[in-house]
This record gives structure tokens, C-alpha cells and sequence, in this order.
């Protein structure tokens, strides 16, 4: 048996172990545009929460032993299809995520970073799943007998692997800063899951990361009102806080034949 816990869906606490969602936290979102938009999901509760988990589980065996590993895109620009089209355009040589069943990973296949990255969010704590790691390979996880997830591990084995640049997603401000300390700008740094980050936490992430993703955060948006170089999105936004940001964002952009956005028009409810 396995145990993973995520914050997923308004930001609801997860457990899921040997396959099967076991607890459901009170959600801190009732709504999210692009749920709505992608599943018809109108309302977080208890109940499209966990219909929503055991669909992934049933569907691209999320958190169990057939976790498919490879995707093509899911959301026209979401933080895992940035990512992946930097690695394919070879502006990234590999990125470092935390993925179910493997924790902190580094991949430099553009279909495993959206196979992995672009079907979680908000993963808290996994346990190694073995089928899973034979087929990323073991020598890409931070450490495949604990599955630990450690952002500046992550990176630090990254470099360790011969990778010249390289991305990361976190959450920590704290880890943001030590990266950017420790690495320079030999890394772009990508900021997810920032639902209820303080005031001072979203002024560091700008500080420190160059995409950030708005989530259901209040302070992002306030914050990006003056920080922002580039917004893309309007339901949830993301954000360049730097122009080696804003250069990954518009590449997306440029694929997509879209242009950047200046507007919010729906946002999750409540922004906290």
C-alpha cells in the first residue's frame, strides 16, 4: 500500500492510499473557472471532490501502479505545457517537478513533464510506486526509496546530471530564494499552488521566481497589478515577474497564435 496526500480542488486536503480517496478535507475554493470550463464541476465538496479524484485514478491510474506517464498538452497554457515546450525548443534542458509515486523527479522528455506535471497539483507527500519509477528510471528521482519531495535537491541533482539549465516548480518563497542564491540564473524558477500565500510570500515570490501562477490568490493579483512584465490568462492568470519569464511565456503564446491578456474576467471564488 501506498499513501499520497495532495491539495487539490478548492485546495482540499487528500489522501489517497492503495488506490482509494480515504479523506476529503472542507475545501478553502468553492469555485474554479477552469474546472468548470475542463469538468463541468460547478461547486467543490466533498462529493465532486471525490468524484474528480477517482476519476484520475480510473482514468491515467493516478497514485497506483498503472499511473500513465506520458500526456500531450491538457490546458492551452498551463505552468507543465510551458515547461515542456521549453525543453522541446531547447531553451530548458530538463525540469525538476514532484510527481505521485516518485516525488522530486528530473525529466528532459517534453510528454513525461505533461504526463507528470500537468495531472496534479498541491502534491503534499507520495510514496514510491516501483512501476512507476521503472518506467521514468530511478536514476532521475531525488531519492527513489523514499520518493521525497526537495526542490532544491531536485536542482542540486539536476546540475549534478550535466543539465546547463534547468526549471523548477515550488511553492516555498523560502526555496525560491535559496535556489535563486545558489544557482543564479541558471535556473528558471516556476511558482504553482499559491492559494493563500500572505502578502509578504507573494512579494518574494516576485522577488525571486519568473512565472507565477495566480491561483486563487488575492496577493498575486494585487501584487501583479505592479510586478507583473507579462500576464497570460484571464480565469487564472499566470505571470512573468522577469523577462526570462515573460520570454518562456511567450513562446507558448506564439504556438498557441494567442496574445498576452490585460484583463481579468472570472476568477475563482472566494480569493484568499
Amino acid at each position: 500500500m501506498t499513501r499520497h496526500v495532495m491539495e487539490a480542488l478548492g485546495k482540499a486536503r487528500v489522501v489517497i492510499e492503495d488506490g482509494r480517496v480515504i479523506e476529503i478535507s472542507e475545501p478553502v475554493i468553492r469555485y474554479c473557472p477552469l474546472f468548470d470550463k475542463h469538468r463541468g464541476i460547478k461547486e467543490f465538496n466533498e462529493g465532486t471532490i471525490r468524484e474528480n479524484m477517482e476519476y484520475r485514478i480510473g482514468k491515467f491510474g493516478m497514485c497506483t501502479e498503472r499511473r500513465e506517464h506520458r500526456m500531450k498538452d491538457f490546458l492551452s497554457f498551463g505552468i507543465s505545457e510551458i515547461m515542456s515546450l521549453a525543453v522541446k525548443n531547447g531553451v530548458l534542458d530538463a525540469v525538476v517537478l514532484a510527481a505521485d509515486g516518485c516525488g522530486t523527479v528530473v525529466l528532459d522528455d517534453p510528454e513525461v513533464i505533461q504526463g507528470l506535471g500537468g495531472r496534479i497539483s498541491g502534491l503534499v507527500e507520495t510514496e514510491p510506486i516501483p512501476e512507476l519509477i521503472d518506467k521514468i528510471g530511478k536514476e532521475r528521482l531525488l531519492d527513489p526509496d523514499t520518493a521525497a519531495i526537495d526542490a532544491f535537491g531536485g536542482v542540486h541533482k539536476a546540475f549534478s546530471m550535466r543539465y546547463g539549465k534547468v526549471g523548477v516548480t515550488l511553492v516555498s518563497p523560502k526555496e525560491a530564494a535559496e535556489i535563486r542564491d545558489a544557482f543564479g540564473d541558471n535556473v528558471i524558477i516556476f511558482a504553482v499552488h499559491t492559494t493563500g500565500v500572505t502578502n509578504e510570500e507573494a512579494n518574494e515570490l516576485f522577488d525571486f521566481c519568473d512565472v507565477i501562477t495566480s491561483c486563487a490568490s488575492l496577493p498575486i493579483r494585487q501584487i501583479a497589478k505592479e510586478r507583473a512584465v507579462l500576464q497570460a490568462g484571464t480565469k487564472i492568470p499566470v505571470y512573468a515577474a522577469t523577462e526570462v519569464g515573460a520570454n518562456v511565456m511567450m513562446a507558448k503564446l506564439r504556438e498557441l497564435g494567442k496574445e498576452p491578456d490585460n484583463v481579468l474576467e472570472i476568477n475563482p471564488e472566494p480569493l484568499v
